[in-house]
């Protein structure tokens, strides 16, 4: 069985958004969006970089498939 890794960007006050720019995704009058962008560092680069350096699948919700 394989394990299912969860990788987000969630604010403290619970925003859920992929780092894209502010027309990624604007339901529900959200007008914030490309907020992690800002926040995104050296650090952060190595992880990502490390995370996708292994082939993997992706398991997408509706929303982020439509997107």
């Amino acid at each position: 069985m394989r394990k299912i890794i969860v990788n987000s960007f969630l604010s403290l006050d619970g925003v859920l958004q992929a780092p894209g720019g502010p027309g990624e995704d604007t339901s529900g009058h959200f007008k914030f969006g490309g907020w992690s962008v800002n926040y995104w560092n050296e650090a952060v680069g190595q992880y990502m970089d490390e995370l996708y350096k292994q082939p993997y699948d992706l398991l997408l919700g509706r929303k982020t498939y439509d997107i």
